[in-house]
């Protein structure tokens, strides 16, 4: 049963990474043009931006590729931290147009410049990069939720980032249209700012992953309640949880009555062991048998 929905997940996976590869290699043209047309240093921020998704899309499709693959010899646990990795590679991608950006938004600050070629081209340009990243994020959302892949949240957030970035452009091109060229740099070195804010939050739930981070305490919480449950259940300790691409890995201490065969409290482990693999799409589980002293069975 597992398997055709792994399957299904890999696939989904994958057609994500391509759909944003193939997303940000238009939205370079279409802005490129744009940018030929106006010189705007607010369309040289959206320009810059999509160059680097495509560098960073095209490592998340690879990171993804290698995180989907089985586990082997010498990789137990399956490669499945590659997307934390991805997700490091592109805060940098990020974090880098915000640098460029930043440099070429200061210069225009102090060197203001008129814009009056192209502006229609530009503003529906602007307008074709929204639409087509919304496209974009509809079905990346979806396969977030099929598959609660590290590696697509990543690549979805700076997404995100990139509509903000197209509305301030369109904001800074208007105002510009009527007069306030201090707009175009100021819009620019706040979309810098706001990049840089969602690349740290890239690094920290990366770094979470890499480091094994334990899983949210709510989640924690729903498989110390799954065990106490159990009629035959006396407590737990030493819970240990970690995530690994789209795997969850649960280890626990299973207390049981010292007088139960080796078989039924292998029975009870085995199907708490489902039962807690059940509350998530992809998990591993072991669960070790503890005996506890002269307690009595719950009526």
């Amino acid at each position: 049963m597992n398997k055709p929905q792994h399957i299904d997940k890999a696939h989904l996976m994958r057609m994500a990474t391509y759909a944003s590869v193939v997303t940000a290699i238009t939205l370079i043209i279409a802005k490129l043009f744009a940018w030929f047309l106006t010189d705007s240093v607010s369309v040289l921020a959206t320009l810059v931006d999509s160059s680097l998704d495509v560098l960073a899309s095209i490592l998340n499709m690879i990171a993804v590729h290698h995180a989907l693959q089985p586990a082997d010899r010498e990789h137990r646990f399956g490669h499945g931290k590659a997307e934390s990795l991805a997700g490091l590679g592109q805060s940098m991608f990020i974090a880098g147009s915000a640098g460029i950006l930043l440099l070429q938004a200061i210069n225009r600050l102090f060197k203001p410049e008129a814009m009056e070629q192209g502006m229609t081209v530009s503003l529906a340009v602007m307008l074709f990069s929204i639409v087509a990243t919304l496209a974009l994020m509809t079905f990346q959302n979806y396969v977030i939720r099929k598959t609660d892949s590290t590696a697509i949240k990543a690549d979805a957030l700076h997404y995100k980032t990139d509509l903000l970035v197209n509305g301030g452009v369109i904001l800074a091109l208007v105002l510009s249209i009527n007069g306030w060229y201090l707009s175009d740099p100021i819009i620019a070195i706040a979309i810098a700012l706001f990049i840089l804010h969602s690349a740290w939050g890239i690094v920290k739930e990366s770094i979470d992953l890499l480091m094994d981070h334990e899983l949210p305490d709510e989640e924690r919480e729903k498989i110390s309640a799954l065990i106490l449950n159990h009629p035959q259940a006396r407590g737990l300790h030493d819970l240990r949880t970690r995530r690994s691409g789209t795997t969850v890995f649960v280890q626990l201490h299973l207390e049981l009555d010292e007088r139960l065969t080796l078989r039924e409290a292998h029975e009870i482990a085995d199907k708490l062991e489902h039962q807690i693999a059940d509350l998530f799409d992809d998990a591993e589980v072991i669960i070790h048998e503890d005996p506890i002293t002269h307690l009595p069975l719950k009526s």
